[in-house]
């Protein structure tokens, strides 16, 4: 089963002592990359946070915010009344006779007037259980997204794969004509040189002639290499875990195989293949590029 390494998750939590949201957003990477946003209370979980995502994720880059807001309840706020009345003596004092009464509203702004109580502080692991079960919540979904996403890649994979099989099947039929297809055109033209020049040949020198051509244009050997690599292909993307970095390999194993049959065939119609099999082997690159 592939895994995309492009995904979000999310994950909520909401009671009457806080809320805290969980975010876990990926995009693809050749290494795991994490980079994390805390609320300041739970900086001290850090470790413990990448621990819980480095378990689940093994490429891509990875960033995860947590926010944990507490409610504000009226509780929490209070007036500091000798603020008030130190501040009210001291604008009476400068106000002009005849004034009316100061109104304490005109007061709220100023320091220290309105006092706000900040809840106690816990120790932060207590919370972990919690916390962990929501990262593996917000981790769940990730891998959802992931995993839909790597279905459809893999059958498009898999199709550019039996595409590729297509064209080296036509590779493999054409192989034998190009032998036989270079010894007529070889004959011919010694027959035009007999008949233009009265060159006398050994049918000896031309039958070596025609030897030395097909050992090197055989392509035999790899087009057997190119069909078990093809084979191996479609076993990865049936194992049970995401194998982005051996897909790679095998990628490049074909292309390897597909340059070799261009340069030594000798053919237009088998070039025309080889270019027809390295678009596709392009195009499995940049999609296997996002597979964990």
């Amino acid at each position: 089963m592939l895994l995309s390494m492009t995904g979000f998750g999310e994950a909520r939590l909401q009671d009457d002592r806080w809320t805290v949201n969980v975010e876990i957003r990926t995009v693809n990477n050749r290494h795991l990359k994490l980079t994390t946003k805390l609320s300041d209370a739970f900086v001290p979980l850090e470790a413990d946070f990448e621990r819980l995502i480095r378990e689940s994720i093994r490429r891509g880059t990875v960033q995860f915010v947590l926010r944990a807001d507490r409610p504000q309840r009226a509780e929490d706020f209070k007036l500091n009344i000798v603020a008030i009345n130190a501040f009210r003596q001291q604008f009476q004092a400068l106000r002009p006779a005849g004034c009316g009464p100061l109104d304490p509203l005109d007061l709220i702004g100023l320091p220290g007037v309105v006092s706000e109580r900040r809840p106690e502080t816990n120790d932060p692991h207590e919370d972990l259980p919690a916390l962990s079960a929501l990262i593996s919540e917000a981790l769940g979904k990730l891998h959802k997204a992931r995993a839909d996403e790597g279905k459809v890649m893999a059958a498009e994979l898999l199709s550019l794969s039996e595409n590729i099989g297509a064209r080296l099947a036509k590779i493999a039929d054409r192989a034998p004509l190009v032998v036989s297809s270079y010894a007529d055109r070889l004959t011919e033209r010694v027959r035009s040189l007999v008949e233009s020049k009265g060159v006398t040949i050994e049918a000896r020198d031309l039958i070596r002639e025609v030897a030395i051509f097909a050992e090197r244009a055989d392509i035999a050997e790899e087009v057997t290499r190119l069909r078990a690599h093809l084979t191996h292909f479609g076993e990865v993307l049936d194992e049970a875990e995401s194998a982005g970095r051996k897909l790679e390999f095998v990628v490049q194993e074909m292309g390897r195989e597909t340059n070799t049959i261009g340069s030594k065939a000798n053919d237009v119609e088998i070039s025309r293949e080889v270019v027809e099999i390295k678009g596709m082997l392009e195009k499995i690159r940049e999609l296997i590029q996002n597979v964990e």
